[in-house]
C-alpha cells in the first residue's frame, strides 16, 4: 500500500472532452535508500470514480490538458486497396 507521498492520480483531458485517469506510484530498481534508483511507475488506468475518491481523500492529483491535433485520414484508391489484397 502507498502513502499519499509516493502516489499521484492523473486526469487526462483532450479537447474531444475525453478524459483518462491514470495512478502512478514511485518505485525502486535498487533499494529504497538509494535515492538515484527511485521513479515513477507507467501509468495504470483506473476509474473516473477511484480518481474521485482520492483526490477527497487528499492524495496528490494531476490535470493534464492535452492539445495534439486530430489525427489525420488518408483516403486509398481503389485500385490501390485491389493491387494489395493480390
Amino acid at each position: 500500500m502507498h502513502s499519499k507521498n509516493t502516489v499521484k492520480y492523473i486526469c487526462e483531458k483532450y479537447p474531444s472532452n475525453n478524459c483518462y485517469y491514470y495512478k502512478q506510484e514511485i518505485i525502486t530498481h535498487d533499494c529504497w535508500d538509494n535515492l538515484d534508483s527511485l521513479a515513477w511507475s507507467a501509468p495504470r488506468p483506473i476509474t473516473k470514480e477511484t480518481f474521485m475518491k482520492q483526490k477527497q481523500a487528499g492524495f496528490k492529483t494531476e490535470i493534464k490538458y492535452i492539445n495534439k491535433s486530430p489525427a489525420k485520414i488518408y483516403q486509398l484508391q481503389l485500385k490501390e486497396v485491389a493491387q494489395k489484397t493480390k
